[in-house]
């Protein structure tokens, strides 16, 4: 990759960042609404009466005949009952309904610019201008100007659609019930009898998209749903559980097929072969990814969420360009449409390591970081959990924080790429509620005395101060995070933790939303190396570093396993961002890199969580032709563990493996 001295790989840009996407988006769709500020959370209007939103729901159920489960449904599904403070959506959708209204966003609503991105591909360091050509709803697709059909059908003014939540859920009723109608089925009591109508209330214009929308509505009838929304509402959706659809009712709604031939993806969703180019150019240059025989070369050990800091359209452009960069599968903000590009036994460039590379499946979700409740839908959400645990059981990865990375978390693969790794999904990526859809969720494994603890902070409720969603240094609107601040001491007033890898000077962390330095995310887990009244310290990056973790709203579980300390008689060990092998290892005509130390060290009496025992690994592969190919496995042993933000990796000779409470 590069950044390394003695990998002769010529190619430029292999998991380096990556260039804007948004300069090939047609005008003609809707541009990203990334001007307003997402809502204020639990503390916003309507948090002293829990209740307001659930009639709201009860009366439009009852005054459109649409059954009250459908109705619930259908919106977690949309919105997961939220409002977003009145924002619109990616596709100018507004209200717990997201009803769209894609002409009036885009006359309102600043997007972003389609200059190019910095060295981490951070959305917040991307320019806002402001649309200066508005589309007629005449070139507007259906599905972008819901809004202005359930004006029609209620009578109720737009402008009060966008911004009521009442009458929003209202006009959301009067679709459904105005679709059932037209499938020609009539507006039963019967939930199992409304899924051609859900399919349609999607907006997809295929079947398996429709499909996977609609199965995935009436999953959540089944399972049922409590929530509390980012206006403070509590909303219940009573369990189903035995509610099985008339699926047949998709054949009424003419929708067409697409064909999901090729592709490496589970049935329950909706997914496309758009293949990424593997083309020579120039006399020793070529792209975008290695031909492989994984899992039977190397294990495939990895799965790299990452977001595209561009829209859709575009990011498929460049996927498909042989001098850009790749990676295995893009899911769509709107639906969670996958659309995959290279085979899971072949080697994307996506996460700026190659050691992760070689041994990892990219996916890449539209979106930016900045602008989560535009981009980071519930259908996405759904549809990539449902990826993941498809890849998971095929190639045996354990569904962990320690396997299933963020780009974030991946580690520079050496000193000099550290600054300029990237920072997606970011802070705002709901980690919580992904492995919830996962079926693993972060719960506790342990009691106080277990040494561990797993980051768990209450989504919603957690909101730290974070800076440069629209500019360096201006403060982000309040907004539910993953993540917790590290700080030197037990008081919200003491420095921030340092990062020597990121800030070689020494001066401390920031706030800003795409500084990694000083934070750590739900899901990750840390041995404990103190305790004082409402905080918890932990060891992170060779320092002891203290968050908040109240008994009344604690934003960490206890928990226990497997923990490295230097081995005896040893003040401190290297850390690695990657485990390559030992030069012994190599084979005539493949060169040795080198075993470079980060410029972290793991000291005496500390301990740090062990993800997995790895050998090391080198993938070498730097001609068009792959008869020289080689994976080079050598007999030193790595731990990979959770050092920092990021995960890191230790020889196994020189350190100790022991229980985390021991």
């Amino acid at each position: 990759m590069p950044g390394s001295a003695t990998d002769p790989r010529p190619v430029p840009g292999r998991g380096r960042a990556r260039r804007t996407a948004g300069a090939v988006a047609s005008a003609a769709l809707l541009l990203p609404l990334l001007g307003a500020a997402p809502s204020a959370g639990a503390t916003g209007p309507g948090a002293s009466d829990g209740s307001r939103l659930q009639r709201a729901f009860d009366t439009a159920a009852a005054e459109y005949h649409v059954p009250l489960s459908v109705l619930l449904g259908v919106s977690y599904l949309q919105s997961r009952w939220d409002a977003h403070g009145g924002a619109a959506s990616v596709t100018g959708g507004y209200g717990p309904m997201h009803l769209t209204d894609a002409r009036t966003a885009l006359g309102r609503v600043p997007h972003h610019s389609e200059g190019s991105e910095d060295a981490r591909g951070d959305a917040a360091r991307t320019a806002l201008r402001p649309v200066t050509k508005v589309p007629d709803d005449s070139v507007l697709p259906d599905r972008l100007k819901t809004l202005t059909r359930a004006a029609r059908l209620t009578g109720i003014p737009a402008e009060r659609l966008r911004g009521d939540g009442a009458a929003n859920v209202a006009g959301g009723a009067a679709l459904l019930a105005a679709t059932q109608k037209e499938l020609g089925e009539p507006l039963s009591e019967d939930p199992a009898e409304w899924y051609g109508a859900v399919a349609l209330f999607s907006g997809a214009d295929d079947t398996a998209t429709a499909a996977a929308y609609a199965n995935d509505v009436y999953a959540v009838i089944r399972s049922g749903e409590r929530r509390t929304t980012d206006a403070g509402q509590l909303m219940v959706l009573a369990a189903r559980p035995g509610l099985a659809p008339d699926a047949a009712q998709l054949g009424l709604t003419g929708l067409r097929h697409v064909s999901a031939a090729g592709t490496e993806c589970p049935s329950s969703v909706s997914c496309e072969w758009v293949p990424a180019p593997y083309e020579q150019f120039g006399s020793d240059d070529y792209g975008n990814h290695d031909l492989g025989d994984r899992p039977a070369s190397q294990r495939i050990r990895y799965i790299v969420v990452h977001d595209t800091e561009g829209r859709w359209d575009g990011v498929l452009n460049l996927v498909q360009d042989p001098t850009y960069v790749s990676w295995n599968y893009t899911l769509r903000s709107t639906d969670g449409h996958i659309a995959q590009h290279v085979k899971a036994k072949d080697v994307a460039w996506h996460a700026g390591n190659w050691y992760v590379n070689a041994e990892s499946i990219g996916l890449e979700h539209e979106g930016f970081l900045a602008s989560p409740d535009a981009w980071y839908t519930e259908a996405m959400y759904r549809s990539s959990a449902r990826l993941v645990k498809y890849l998971a059981g095929t190639y045996r990865i354990p569904l962990d924080r320690q396997h299933i990375l963020g780009h974030d978390t991946v580690p520079g693969p050496t000193t000099s790429t550290i600054p300029g790794m990237h920072t997606d999904p970011g802070p705002f990526w709901d980690w919580r509620h992904y492995f919830e859809l996962l079926d693993h969720p972060f719960e506790p494994t342990a009691g106080k005395n277990g040494g561990l603890v797993t980051i768990r902070p209450d989504y919603a409720a957690n909101q730290p101060q974070y800076t440069g969603c629209s500019g360096s240094g201006t403060p982000c609107p309040a907004h539910g995070s993953s993540e917790v601040r590290l700080y030197s001491q037990p008081d919200t007033a003491s420095p921030l933790i340092k990062d020597i890898g990121l800030r070689p000077d020494g001066s401390a962390s920031t706030i800003d939303v795409n500084d990694t330095g000083s934070r750590a995310e739900t899901g990750q887990q840390f041995a404990v190396a103190d305790r004082q009244g409402d905080w918890t310290a932990i060891w992170y990056l060779g320092q002891k570093a203290w968050f908040q973790n109240p008994g009344k709203r604690p934003t960490a579980v206890d928990a226990a396993g497997v923990v490295v300390t230097p081995r005896a008689g040893v003040d401190s060990v290297p850390v690695y961002g990657r485990a390559y092998p030992e030069a012994a290892a190599y084979p005539a005509g493949v060169p040795a890199q080198s075993v470079s130390p980060l410029p972290y060290q793991l000291l005496a009496g500390q301990k740090y969580v062990v993800g997995d025992e790895v050998p090391g690994e080198y993938y070498y592969s730097v001609t068009f032709t792959t008869d020289s190919h080689r994976v080079v496995v050598g007999k030193d042993l790595y731990y990979e563990i959770q050092f920092g933000h990021r995960v890191a990796f230790v020889r196994a000779a020189d350190v100790r493996v022991t229980l985390s409470g021991s």
